[in-house]
């Protein structure tokens, strides 16, 4: 069960207006719609930051050599079945 907690936030009528059309259209109360939305926004914002880290991480010069170098070491080493353990 999901534990839900109230807030009250200040938005522009019109805001409200577009929300409460939208989530009309689609079922869904204006709490709900919301939370959705918002839920969206962080997952958005978390696999945005994700990106910006491996691609920070994989631009730095030395790591790509190095990723290079070991990506070669394992290059025809491997067991065309699968690896045995």
């Amino acid at each position: 069960m999901i534990h839900t907690q109230k807030v009250a936030i200040s938005m522009p009528n019109i805001l409200v207006k577009e929300i409460d059309a939208l989530s009309k259209s689609k079922g869904l109360s204006r709490s709900r719609y919301i939370a959705q939305a918002v839920s969206e926004k962080i997952e958005s914002e978390k696999n945005h930051f994700i990106r910006e880290s491996y691609d920070k991480i994989f631009s730095d010069k030395e790591i790509q050599k190095e990723q290079l170098e070991m990506a070669r070491c394992f290059e025809g080493t491997g067991n065309e079945g699968g690896q045995e353990w």
